[in-house]
């Protein structure tokens, strides 16, 4: 026992922890846009990130840990708005393979106020996600604890001790000068854990605990704080520094700068880089998105390493289903739990028992099975890259590559064979026979119930296709087989580029003014009045045959005609003629609601007006890729592509209408109408660090220091 006692205390380390990142910043944010919401940002003591964050409209606390199992500590203070962050410094410490921290809450009133802290739910931070997804934390505070349905069925199924693990214990213990509550809970197949304390001063509140839930008194009109502390024993990731995200470029400019934007993005980068992967965002999005990585590698080719694409190429292949598609999403320590558990139950294969937290894949998506060929495609082509890396690159990762683009191939060869609508790649089918959204707008409204996505049919396949050619000629190069069928890849590679014919939207300027009419007079009264003066005011707008790629094409391959900013990405991949560039710029500064643009907020990301009302109202039902929205991604990717043109007023038309809303930083946002204005708004299952959002740094850099954006 002395000795393992004295094991412990050699393996003890505690230290002080400033925060990263705190949002809002003075400074850099509009605080009043973000209504009441706060977090903070930590590293621990391996240096993982945590994020704390306060809904102070809701009273929800949670604690965000990115390691290696995207866990989460959430509880519900009673009444709202009773809490806020204390000192900005936390603890934070490692002892016996635990790690933890804490830190303070400052308690807001006197000593009338009793605070209840209830709500408790610790486990994987998808399950949080879920919990605010459901509206739970409009519940009562003393509710039974929120237990997801599959595996509250897996426990009933498999009893004791599976039963007992599904909600935490808590306990109150009370001394002389301090009170403390513990609350802890194993994941479900026992294999870790998670646990919160909340203490108090004795001598100046008062705890009692019913239940799950803690009321704290204070005992006289001076202000109370209590001390929080998160502690787990899951497994941690290696996080990358700057040094080894960035190239020496970029770095210089970055320390040339001498711009608090840039340190907040380069901190951010970092919060979200390990060894392991490239978490897609924080809070929210603490694991590997493929979409989110490849995407972003895309957009930071001119400030990354040269080895960051091997790194991100080397996550997605090693994810590869059997048939070359990307994996969507990883399925990590509790989301796994869930998942396998739901499989157990629906096919009662006793293997999945032997590791329940075996790593789930997700393949519903369609556009990353495409950007993966074009991200390799740009690495072959770098001459930066030595001869000796590609190669080494080939041996390790070849065979797994190959797979991927024969399976584009594949999926590409019956548009090849025969260009109608219909043979164009669509998203998969639920259940229900519901196309799913298979692409970046992947709320199950985002392409307005379409089966054909612009964005995959006329982006990605075509520029996967000609990135195969690029590795074709790469791998021959450096004396490796080819790829197969090579040559009819080529001839499909020119078939696919007529696909944009299939999504035009062609309308004279009397039909889009009766369209437009129709959809003003739809809008809620507020809304209603702003955008019928600002069809007035825009009268000039249409004089002219609007034209405009439709966001997808439905089952029977007829464009659905919702105006969208995928064409961005389009412009910067792919070289276009003038007339056609203007074409598809055109409507990213057309004032909304005849365009995208609203002054004061940015390019929303999508406008319903020239569409059927079924259309509205699908996107009134969900706001998430809704005409309700700004997407930094979207900003940050036409930026990117006028970046290489010479087009400076739409790059300042654009940048001053994101500054002005205050929340540039943020992964969207959205509005409100007040007193006849547009007021930008946090959305609010919104990022705080984005990956996609952070790529404004390659965007910054371009700005300063144009070069030629990324070819085929």
């Amino acid at each position: 026992m002395l000795l393992a006692f004295l094991l412990v205390l050699q393996t003890a380390s505690t230290r002080q922890a400033p925060p990263i990142l705190e949002f809002p910043t003075a400074g850099l944010d509009d605080s009043a846009a973000y209504e009441g919401y706060t977090a903070r940002l930590y590293r621990d003591s391996r240096a993982n990130s945590v994020e704390i964050y306060i809904e102070r409209k809701t009273g929800r606390v949670v604690h965000v840990w990115a390691d290696a199992l995207n866990e989460s500590i959430g509880f519900t203070v009673r009444p709202v708005g009773a809490v806020a962050f204390g000192a900005g410094t936390a603890t934070v410490w490692t002892r016996g393979g635990r790690r933890g921290l804490r830190y303070t809450l400052a308690v807001q009133g006197g000593r009338s106020t009793a605070v209840e802290v209830g709500q408790l739910l610790l486990g994987s931070m998808r399950i949080e996600r879920d919990f605010g997804y459901a509206g739970r934390v409009r519940d009562s505070i003393d509710a039974a604890t929120f237990v997801v349905p599959e595996m509250a069925q897996f426990a009933a199924e498999m009893g004791r001790p599976y039963t007992d693990r599904l909600t935490p214990s808590v306990v109150l213990i009370n001394t002389a000068t301090r009170w403390t509550v513990r609350a802890s809970q194993p994941s479900l197949d026992g294999k870790n854990h998670l646990s919160l304390a909340l203490s108090g001063d004795a001598r100046r509140s008062r705890a009692t605990l019913a239940g799950r839930v803690v009321t704290i008194q204070p005992l006289s009109s001076r202000a109370i704080t209590l001390t929080v502390e998160i502690a787990t024993d899951g497994p941690p990731l290696s996080p990358l520094d700057r040094r080894q995200i960035f190239n020496d470029r970029f770095r210089r400019f970055a320390d040339s700068a001498n711009s608090p934007r840039i340190e907040r993005e380069i901190r951010g980068f970092e919060l979200l880089s390990s060894r392991q992967k490239l978490m897609a965002g924080l809070p929210t999005y603490a694991t590997y998105f493929g979409r989110d990585m490849l995407m972003t590698a895309l957009l930071m080719e001119p400030v990354w390493s040269d080895t960051m694409p091997e790194f991100v190429m080397g996550a997605a292949l090693a994810k590869l289903a059997p048939n070359g598609e990307v994996s969507h999403e990883e399925a990590l320590g509790g989301q796994a739990i869930r998942e396998n558990a739901a499989e157990f139950l629906r096919t009662g294969d006793s293997a999945l028992l032997r590791n329940l937290q075996q790593t789930r894949e997700n393949y519903w998506m369609v556009d990353d099975d495409f950007q993966l060929p074009v991200v390799a495609g740009h690495y072959f082509a770098d001459a930066n890259v030595a001869t000796a890396r590609k190669r080494a690159f080939v041996q390790r990762w070849g065979s797994a590559l190959r797979r991927n683009l024969g399976f584009v191939a594949r999926q590409a060869a019956p548009y090849a064979r025969e260009p109608v609508a219909r043979n164009l790649v669509s998203f998969k089918r639920d259940a229900d026979g519901y196309c799913h959204p298979g692409s970046w707008r992947d709320s199950r409204v985002g392409y307005a119930g379409g089966c054909f996505a612009f964005d995959v049919n006329v982006v990605w396949v075509p520029a996967a296709l000609r990135a195969i050619g690029t590795i074709d000629s790469a791998l021959r190069a450096l004396g490796e087989p080819g790829i197969e069928n090579a040559a009819d890849i080529a001839r499909a590679a020119e078939a696919w580029r007529g696909t944009a014919r299939h999504f035009e939207v062609v309308l004279s300027p009397d039909e889009a003014a009766a369209r437009l009419g129709v959809r003003v007079a739809a809008s809620p009264d507020a809304e209603r009045d702003l955008w019928a003066t600002m069809l007035a005011a825009s009268g000039d707008a249409l004089t002219d045959t609007l034209r405009f790629p439709a966001v997808s094409l439905d089952s029977a391959g007829h464009a659905i005609p919702v105006m969208s900013t995928d064409p961005a990405m389009w412009l910067l991949l792919e070289p276009q003629p003038a007339d056609r560039e203007a074409e598809l710029l055109r409507p990213f500064l057309l004032p909304y609601p005849v365009g995208l643009f609203i002054p004061g907020l940015g390019p929303v990301t999508a406008n319903d007006a020239y569409a059927s009302p079924d259309v509205w109202r699908m996107f009134e039902r969900d706001l998430y890729h809704s005409p309700k929205v700004v997407w930094g991604r979207d900003v940050n990717i036409l930026l990117a592509a006028l970046a290489t043109r010479n087009r400076p007023g739409a790059v300042d038309s654009i940048r001053s209408a994101v500054a002005r809303s205050g929340l540039q930083y943020a992964e969207l946002w959205s509005y409100k109408v007040e007193r006849g204005a547009v007021q930008p708004v946090r959305y609010g299952s919104s990022s705080d660090v984005q990956l996609w959002t952070l790529t404004d740094l390659a965007v910054q850099y371009l700005l300063t220091s144009p070069r030629p954006g990324p070819t085929q």
